[in-house]
């Protein structure tokens, strides 16, 4: 696939023909780690070892690199793959720092306007927003938004959320 028109579908397609492959993949897409040129998973310049990454997924040691090398033999994945980063998340941090994780369901993931609508609501009721994160529906089986406060969200407030027609469900933490 040369067109440049790569979704993690087909990313997981170029693996089809190795489920334990299509593992490594995915862990490397949920993860954010990347793969440097000599075929080594990293997370910004820190090694991660085949030997964790097959353990946390199950598979053998020769499954990550073989799709390592499959990753740097294609030059799509290879610029894909070289270009992962992850981001850091304060939500195992909340309880510690005293912020509050909003959680939101939403029905359609698709639907435009979720975390601007829900971060309006937020903003203009006065609460100060620390951290946004949007499950991507491509990567995550059932995508939540999850926004992280530096207080607590009042009842009403939660109640005006709930009540929007594209949530599912709201949870707070």
């Amino acid at each position: 696939m040369t067109d440049g028109e790569y979704t993690f579908d087909r990313i997981l397609e170029q693996f089809e023909e190795s489920p334990s492959q299509q593992r490594v993949i995915k862990l490397l897409l949920e993860r954010g780690f990347s793969v440097n040129d000599e075929g080594r998973v990293v997370s910004g310049g820190i090694e991660i070892p085949n030997t964790g990454i097959a353990r946390e997924i199950d598979v053998d040691r020769r499954v990550v690199d073989a799709t390592t090398d499959a990753i740097l033999d294609d030059p799509e994945l290879k610029r894909i793959f070289q270009n992962i980063s992850q981001i850091q998340s304060l939500m195992d941090l909340a309880p510690l720092l005293d912020l509050t994780v909003l959680t939101v369901d939403v029905y359609d993931t698709e639907q435009s306007g979720i975390v601007a609508t829900v971060t309006g609501l937020l903003a203009d009721n006065g609460i100060s927003i620390r951290q946004t994160v949007s499950e991507d529906p491509e990567l995550a089986a059932d995508p939540k938004l999850y926004i992280i406060t530096d207080g607590e969200i009042p009842g009403d407030l939660l109640n005006e959320i709930r009540n929007l027609d594209f949530v599912r469900k709201i949870e707070l933490q």
